[in-house]
């Protein structure tokens, strides 16, 4: 028996359908995949942070509109850049739900677009329950042309770097993003604008 609250089992039927049929991006990405499909056999309070053994986070690498820079915060806790995102809340009803609202929270952005097939799952240890883990899902998101970004509560800082320019010091699970998340716009899944 779950003691996770009803209404995230939509949430969660989510996570399952989304990760059952992805396709990985890299062997670390997939055993990530397979751990966490395997966690969310124990029912919809994998999706919440009572989990103690470990639950499914959301988060995004942001694109600029030129498709030139990427968006990183300088987390609160952590005193290291990552990308924007974080746990799922109740009122989630999908992950790239999660990861998008997540985004904008973190942001301040309006008008994000995420792709909604992930880009890469990552398996980290955190403080969460006394010591968890967070299996993060993680999609691709092009900010609107303009977009001016704001410092949130979780946040010590924002900031737009090129690619081959990132800060320092990071998480270390942000590298393996990189590579997947510039695809997804070199294929044109996520059109920069012109």
């Amino acid at each position: 028996m779950s003691d996770a609250p009803a209404d995230t089992a939509a949430l969660h039927a989510d996570a399952v359908a989304v990760l059952t049929r992805w396709e990985p991006t890299s062997p670390a990405a997939a055993e990530a995949r397979d751990r966490t499909l395997a966690l969310l056999a124990a029912g919809p309070v994998a999706v919440t942070r009572a989990h103690r053994p470990g639950h499914v986070t959301a988060s995004v690498l942001i694109v600029d509109a030129t498709g030139e820079r990427l968006l990183f915060c300088l987390h609160g806790k952590f005193k290291q850049w990552v990308q924007l995102g974080g746990h799922c809340e109740p009122t989630d009803r999908t992950l790239a739900g999660a990861a998008l609202r997540e985004a904008t929270e973190e942001s301040g952005i309006a008008g994000l677009r995420i792709d909604p097939v992930p880009i890469d799952v990552d398996i980290h240890p955190v403080p969460c329950q006394g010591g968890s883990f967070h299996h993060d899902v993680r999609f691709a998101v092009v900010a609107p042309p303009g977009a001016v970004e704001q410092v949130s509560d979780e946040s010590e800082a924002l900031g737009w770097f090129p690619p081959d320019r990132l800060p320092t010091p990071r998480l270390s699970g942000v590298d393996q993003l990189l590579e997947p998340g510039l695809a997804v716009l070199r294929r044109g899944l996520l059109r920069p604008a012109p």
